[in-house]
């Protein structure tokens, strides 16, 4: 099974992590070969939103100001079980409270969906 650990926190970051952090992430990454793909992304002000409500389509530039918590990144991972993929955002996260530099945030791990398509 294949999980999205979404990375989420109150603030938009200022600069770039610190690279103790990314060290860390990076010995993890290797440690655990269940890691498929991570990353960081790019400041919310440099993103926009497309959305459809009532029947039509708008476009917002950000930062969007109005969210409570902006996504900052996320990591994908392949676990034989749920309780493994657990275990493993807790010692993901358990870098960033070590090695992150008064960061706080969350991590909201979401199976991914397997997609079928007709033969």
């Amino acid at each position: 099974m294949r999980y999205m650990y979404l990375i989420m926190t109150p603030t938009e970051a200022v600069g770039p992590p610190p690279a103790r952090l990314i060290e860390e992430i990076n010995k993890l990454a290797a440690q655990q070969t269940a890691m498929i793909d991570s990353g960081g992304l790019m400041p919310s002000s440099q993103g926009v939103r497309v959305r459809v409500k009532g029947g039509k389509l708008s476009v917002t530039d950000g930062p969007f100001t109005e969210s409570k918590e902006i996504l900052g990144g996320y990591a994908i991972f392949e676990f034989a079980t749920r309780e493994a993929a657990i275990e493993s955002a807790k010692s993901f996260m358990e870098l960033h409270r070590l090695y992150g530099e008064g960061w706080e945030g969350v991590c909201e791990m979401r199976e991914l969906a397997t997609h079928c398509t007709d033969a």
